[in-house]
């Protein structure tokens, strides 16, 4: 069956990333990506396809899903990419996300809307209130989209591309399953509700920031304690509610810290993001929200997240946006370096030295246990794997 087999193999293969991420090189393509196989483009995507289609899928909403996953290896993401492509065949196959619905407006002015997802999947919902967003800030400068019954979107930035695409500032929220523990608290209540903001510069340059509000992933988490060492301070707190350094103590009751760790830190501004994103999504769409969220990789009940779609239209404000992006970011760029440090970049640099090398090679790179797990499951689900160059 694809379950808890499919679930293990996934983990173990995230765990492997974390274990040898480097923030300064995971976006290069020096020797960290050696021995890794390329799979041209024309592989991916039918290979999604031919996988969600196995379990029912419409073809177009398997379409939408695998744009989603690949762009997010395509950037650098790989914890977001095709190497969760099992979680989603699971969710169709056992029924918790429905492939026979399509989402809906339920309420609409001329600059906002209401979407019922219908419990299809999480980048299906995002292109539908995406779309609505952009067309309401060409009509009015401004369009702010809420979804409820929703699931798993992917990267943030899948979204808040759309609107870059068409000259336009986009921002995406989503609410997650309840991993991180208030500032002061000892109860995970928020999840890591990801924040992403994208905007035009001059000739394709763009800023794009996709952060989680939590100081660390629990994945990273899940590394300490399988090599049996203590986490940085900052990333959790123990069932007490405690800054703990120990993985176990995280993860049997504790949580993850909000992003900037302690109080002291600044934790709680990090708290406070968790919580704008909270109200952007949960409560502003009526979809569940907070504790009420299901267990993260439980699929005991529908996910029923709420998420938030916003398209800017530059043009409705002070003329000459491009121009001053643009002056922003290289001031930040041309700012000498640190010792130590080569370069000052901002959101979205490291995303697009991949993307080169990807381009270049006409593909993308993926370890061998990841092309390992994905030919497993397609032996699985009997349809023919993805061929490396």
């Amino acid at each position: 069956m694809v379950g808890r087999g499919r679930n293990f193999l996934f983990c173990m293969n995230f765990l492997h990333r974390l274990r040898t991420y480097n923030p300064k090189t995971r976006f290069s393509s020096s020797a960290s990506e050696e021995g890794w196989k390329l799979i041209q483009f024309t592989e991916i995507k039918p290979f999604v396809e031919r996988c969600m289609a196995t379990v029912g899928t419409k073809k177009e909403h398997a379409s939408q899903l695998a744009d989603a996953l690949i762009k997010a290896d395509y950037r650098g993401h790989y914890s977001h990419g095709i190497n969760r492509l099992h979680m989603y065949v699971k969710d169709i196959k056992s029924g918790i996300t429905v492939h026979d619905m399509e989402p809906v407006t339920v309420k609409e002015s001329a600059a906002t809307a209401l979407v019922d997802g219908q419990n299809v999947l999480g980048p299906v919902v995002g292109n539908y209130c995406m779309k609505i967003a952009i067309q309401k800030a060409k009509e009015t400068g401004v369009g702010w989209v809420v979804a409820r019954g929703s699931n798993h979107y992917g990267i943030a930035g899948f979204y808040s591309l759309q609107a870059l695409e068409e000259g336009m500032m986009g921002m995406s929220f989503t609410n997650t399953s309840p991993l991180q523990v208030p500032t002061r608290a000892k109860k995970p209540t928020l999840g890591t509700n990801p924040i992403t903001l994208a905007a035009p510069g001059k000739n394709g340059d763009s800023f794009l920031l996709d952060m989680a509000t939590s100081t660390a992933a629990v994945g990273k988490v899940e590394i300490c304690q399988r090599k049996g060492t203590n986490m940085p301070k900052g990333w959790g707190v123990d069932q007490a509610g405690k800054e703990t350094t120990n993985p176990d103590e995280v993860l049997e009751g504790g949580g993850l810290m909000p992003l900037g760790g302690s109080e002291e830190c600044g934790g709680y501004k990090g708290y406070g993001l968790a919580m704008l994103v909270e109200i952007f999504c949960g409560i502003l769409s009526g979809a569940e929200w907070g504790p009420n969220i299901r267990k993260w990789m439980k699929t005991d009940r529908v996910a029923n997240l709420g998420q938030c779609f916003i398209a800017i239209n530059p043009e409705n404000f002070a003329s000459g946006f491009t121009d001053r992006m643009q002056e922003l970011m290289d001031t930040c760029r041309n700012l000498e370096p640190a010792e130590g440090e080569s370069e000052v970049l901002v959101a979205g640099d490291p995303e697009r030295k991949h993307m080169s090398q990807c381009d270049r090679e006409g593909g993308i790179r993926y370890h061998p246990n990841q092309i390992a797990y994905l030919e497993d499951l397609a032996k699985e689900l009997g349809v023919a794997p993805m061929v490396s160059a």
